[in-house]
């Protein structure tokens, strides 16, 4: 079976496009509901509330550790994210199938993904088909930082993946990688064509988080006393 072939956007012919500004609203309703100002979601994602408010008018495409964050925050599962606007969502139960093109494209800081199984809301797995648009390593900035584990297989071309322990990795196609997603990590497509990869994130563990709780200081209550305070702010990730 040979390959479907890749626009220069990255998205594969036949895959539903998930646009800024849908994911923009999705965002805002989310909040809304809850009854949160910016700096309430800001101060609960540890995500800069510019960042925010230009995500939510459809003005930005976040990255991966962006968008799993506010996720978090607003308790949205990954499936009512990047679920197509014509899909049914429906808790995790039955096999899910996705079928060639049928997953659901978003293109983010460096990476052009494309979400499957996103009908299925409350899995553990983030599977996902990835088109690494980034050229260039700008530094620190670039690094993506989120709890839980990545995997990543290369598919097709070749990536240079950045480590802050100041490790780098070239991939090609047939390899893969597996490490801790807390590492701050960053993919940079170094063949002719752009890489593609398909891969798998996981959030935190259940096991782990009640690990981490039990070695950290009570979490002080945000100026609303509606929960716990956020991590630091970030800097831009893909």
């Amino acid at each position: 079976m040979q390959d479907q072939p890749v626009p220069p956007s990255g998205r594969r012919a036949g895959a539903n496009t998930l646009d800024k500004e849908t994911f923009g609203r999705r965002l805002r309703v989310a909040r809304k509901q809850l009854g949160w100002t910016l700096a309430q979601l800001s101060e609960r994602s540890g995500v800069s509330i510019p960042t925010i408010s230009r995500a939510e008018r459809g003005q930005l495409a976040l990255g991966y550790d962006n968008f799993a964050a506010l996720g978090q925050a607003l308790q949205m599962d990954m499936g009512q994210m990047f679920s197509s606007a014509s899909a049914k969502t429906s808790r995790f139960k039955d096999p899910v199938v996705t079928r060639a093109g049928e997953g659901v494209a978003y293109r983010g800081e460096s990476f052009v993904y494309e979400f499957l199984g996103t009908t299925a809301v409350g899995k553990k797995m983030i599977p996902v088909l990835g088109t690494v648009h980034a050229r260039t390593f700008n530094g620190p900035e670039d690094f993506a930082r989120h709890p839980g584990e990545e995997f990543v297989y290369i598919l097709s071309g070749t990536v240079d993946v950045y480590f802050d322990t100041g490790e780098t990795l070239r991939l090609t196609r047939g390899d893969s990688l597996y490490f801790d997603s807390r590492i701050g990590h960053a993919y940079v497509s170094v063949s002719r064509q752009l890489a593609r990869t398909i891969g798998a994130m996981t959030g935190e563990s259940d096991s782990a988080q009640k690990a981490r709780e039990r070695h950290e200081p009570a979490a002080a209550e945000t100026p609303t006393g509606r929960g716990p305070a956020a991590p630091a702010k970030k800097t831009r990730r893909r």
